[in-house]
């Protein structure tokens, strides 16, 4: 997998305003961990990976308006975060030439719901070691999972809810019901 530099300082940049909203300054380092766990995991390892899997280029661009719109609505007790996505082409340079992927609807909604299926994946793991082990990180990094996963897995343009929706509403139904389960599973532990 390879990132260039502006894509680094995307995830960085994103990462740390994130941080910021989720925490503020009392508590940004924990916020900051449970981002670097969440938001970059399913970014990366979700939406990149399964795409360069694929054949795809795939990179991530933070979105400045979404950041600054993070950082706006945390003041107000909650948090709207649109902080950027993995931009994907079926366009992929190779040395001397380039390389058209076509993708079906399968592949497309695959990648689609990687990063909300990580995040339900990560949620389980965090919720399952806050019980073993009552730390508050364990149990804020499983809600934030979760709410991750249901946010992204609306079905509005251009969540990826539209495009898993699209692929197949058995998958995108299973998906957001599993992660309504298990924010409601955060709350009550």
């Amino acid at each position: 997998m390879n990132f260039s530099r502006i894509e680094l300082r995307d995830l960085a940049i994103s990462a740390i305003v994130l941080g910021f909203a989720l925490g503020g300054f009392e508590g940004f380092f924990q916020a900051l961990l449970i981002v670097a766990i969440v938001f970059l995991s399913h970014e990366v390892l979700g939406h990149k990976l399964v795409a360069q899997h694929y054949g795809c280029f795939a990179e991530y661009r933070m979105w400045p308006m979404g950041l600054m719109l993070a950082l706006i609505t945390s003041f107000f007790g909650f948090i709207f975060a649109a902080p950027g996505a993995v931009y994907i082409s079926p366009v992929t340079k190779q040395r001397f030439a380039f390389t058209v992927v076509h993708l079906t609807r399968r592949e497309h909604g695959l990648i689609s719901i990687a990063g909300p299926a990580l995040n339900i994946a990560m949620g389980i793991v965090m919720l399952a070691a806050s019980i073993v082990w009552p730390i508050a990180l364990f149990m804020l990094a499983a809600r934030f999972s979760a709410f991750l996963a249901i946010f992204n897995l609306l079905p509005i343009p251009p969540l990826d809810g539209q495009k898993v929706l699209e692929w197949s509403k058995l998958a995108w139904a299973t998906a957001i019901a599993t992660a309504a389960c298990l924010y409601i599973a955060t709350i009550i532990f």
